[in-house]
């Protein structure tokens, strides 16, 4: 895997379809993360923890386990009915777990017709734990994209690795299997060209920042800290996509943010996007085709870096 540093003052203009300034990508994660692990070493799936004292992996973990099937069992459909109401689509994650075990959270997005990203097999299993295993890592990629095209009718266009936590050999597997883009590298605000041994992918990236996780659990932001950070967030990036096209993604989970105390953020945020005329609600699939018809134009050779 290969990118090249190319600086955002040495790049050409981005042009977003209909001269959008912002491609926005809400970003709803439906994770599956299993009870029990075969290990003796403490084991939490995503974290952080809700409780600080975390379990061996072969002992329940009642409190963190449904602290977090909480998002399961109400947050998301809370989350998904908050967006119906506003109109707008989310762009999802899946494990493939979640398509055998809790079908019902992607079946809410199929009906929508939501974007649905492959999001690795069990929440809890990193690819980084095989790093220096790269057939044990094309497996479970493997496996995971058979889950997910049998599970939502077409082949997945996109990746986002649990907890990120790919590999140098990731992109490459991805790149193998015909996907267009890949999420895990959070260094941009604009998508850019991973070279790999096996063609092209599109990064497209996720982030850790602009991230309920980060904002409200890391950090204990308040519920209107959280809308005015997200406002602040897409006001600056709208400012600077005049001139070159941006893009604002927003991580969420569904026991974070699908809270009922927390959920007013989230409305209040895309009742303020929507009144900017040059948000693009777009997908990740429409950001990186949009990207690739622009890339001879928007990306110098990287002699000039």
């Amino acid at each position: 895997m290969h990118y090249d540093y190319v600086p955002i003052n040495l790049r050409g203009p981005l042009r977003w379809p209909e001269g959008k300034r912002v491609a926005l990508i809400i970003t709803v994660n439906l994770e599956t993360w299993d009870l029990i692990k075969d290990t003796d070493k403490p084991y939490y799936a995503g974290g952080p923890a809700i409780l600080p004292d975390v379990l061996p992996g072969d002992t329940p973990d009642f409190p963190n386990y449904t602290w977090r099937e909480y998002g399961q069992r109400v947050g998301a459909f809370r989350l998904f009915d908050m967006f119906d109401e506003e109109g707008v689509k989310p762009s999802c994650t899946i494990n493939a777990v979640t398509a055998l075990r809790r079908r019902p959270m992607l079946d809410a997005a199929l009906q929508r017709g939501c974007e649905i990203l492959a999001h690795n097999y069990e929440q809890g299993e990193l690819l980084t734990n095989f790093a220096k295993d790269p057939e044990r890592e094309r497996d479970i990629i493997a496996r995971s994209l058979q889950v997910y095209e049998q599970a939502v009718g077409r082949k997945a266009r996109g990746w986002l690795s649990s907890s990120l936590r790919g590999t140098l050999n990731t992109a490459d597997i991805l790149a193998e299997h015909g996907l267009l883009f890949y999420c895990d590298l959070m260094n941009d605000d604009q998508p850019y060209l991973i070279s790999t041994p096996h063609g092209p992918i599109v990064s497209t990236p996720y982030t850790n920042e602009i991230n309920d996780f980060t904002l409200l659990t890391r950090r204990n932001h308040t519920t209107d800290e959280f809308r005015d950070i997200l406002i602040e967030e897409l006001n600056e990036l709208y400012r600077e996509g005049e001139h070159s096209g941006r893009i604002m993604n927003i991580g969420l989970h569904p026991h974070v943010s699908g809270r009922a105390y927390r959920i007013r953020a989230l409305r209040e945020f895309i009742r303020h996007a929507k009144s900017l005329p040059g948000v693009w609600w777009a997908t990740r699939e429409q950001v990186a085709e949009s990207y690739l018809q622009q890339h001879a134009t928007h990306m110098p050779s990287s002699k000039t870096v």
